[in-house]
């Protein structure tokens, strides 16, 4: 597939906003590497401002994946500037130094959006054929690449990171620390906007569904039979409501955060020196 027809595939398949239900279950495949884990709780406000992370991590992923030049460069200074205090040696219990320029962490944390994206796709689209997964596989490269990740590394096919990811999985490791910042994630309605907490429940149980399954018990995720009952139906719902919906409202999250980025990169321009 030439690479404008294989980045218009990546581009029709990420400007869909009900990719974002998968952002859960991303996160929680992100901590279960230690390095991720640890950078998260001793330097995230992730406790008092959950929707930080979220929407700064959204806001890099379609800034990079649909922004020009401009928008691009801006993001990734942001989120540069946010990952320079995120180091920490070794310490006891043999927990791994970490540093959020780790190039190897951060090809990790863009192949848990990429896988959560795939299985999400497949489940309210149907399987992707050969050439598609392989085009979205391949634009989810740049995630990594525009910070320290480099091109190295990167698997070139759908073939190649169902492999990859296979072996990642079985190397993981759900600690203490990750669990907490879970249940930060997964329960705390108090620190969430007025009536979004409302949504809790449906989005544990997307989450929960999302994991592969030895991770889900890391986690303590109680997933009965009933559970996923409920979920494949919330999904099967979704995915008969959500292609009938006008364009706009389906790409409304894409386009909201461009602007977020934009304006951010406009203050900074006009912000005087000293307080930048």
């Amino acid at each position: 597939m030439p690479h404008d027809d294989a980045r218009e595939v990546f581009r029709r398949h990420g400007a869909e906003g009900v990719l974002l239900l998968g952002g859960g279950a991303a996160i929680l495949l992100q901590l279960a590497d230690p390095r991720v884990a640890r950078g998260v709780a001793r330097h995230s406000g992730f406790r008092d401002r959950p929707l930080d992370r979220l929407l700064g991590t959204l806001d890099y992923v379609y800034a990079v994946g649909f922004g020009d030049d401009e928008i691009a460069a801006a993001a990734v200074r942001a989120v540069n500037a946010r990952h320079a205090p995120v180091r920490g040696p070794a310490a006891a219990e043999g927990r791994p130094a970490y540093s959020a320029f780790d190039p190897d962490a951060q090809r990790w944390v863009a192949s848990t959006l990429l896988a959560v994206a795939l299985r999400l796709h497949e489940r309210l689209w149907g399987p992707l054929d050969v050439a598609t997964g392989d085009a979205i596989v391949r634009g989810y490269e740049p995630l990594g690449l525009r910070l320290q990740a480099g091109r190295a590394g990167w698997p070139a096919s759908r073939t190649e990171f169902d492999a990859w990811w296979a072996e990642r999985l079985a190397g993981l490791e759900v600690g203490a620390e990750a669990r907490s910042v879970a249940r930060t994630l997964l329960s705390g309605a108090s620190a969430l906007p007025f009536g979004t907490a409302a949504l809790l429940p449906l989005v544990r149980l997307v989450t929960a569904a999302l994991l592969p399954p030895e991770v889900r018990r890391a986690y303590g995720f109680r997933w009965t039979p009933r559970a996923e009952r409920v979920a494949n139906a919330w999904l099967a719902g979704i995915a008969l409501v959500w292609p009938r919906l006008p364009r706009i409202v389906r790409h409304a999250p894409m386009h909201a955060s461009l602007r977020r980025v934009r304006r951010r990169s406009r203050y900074a321009e006009h912000e005087p020196r000293g307080r930048r």
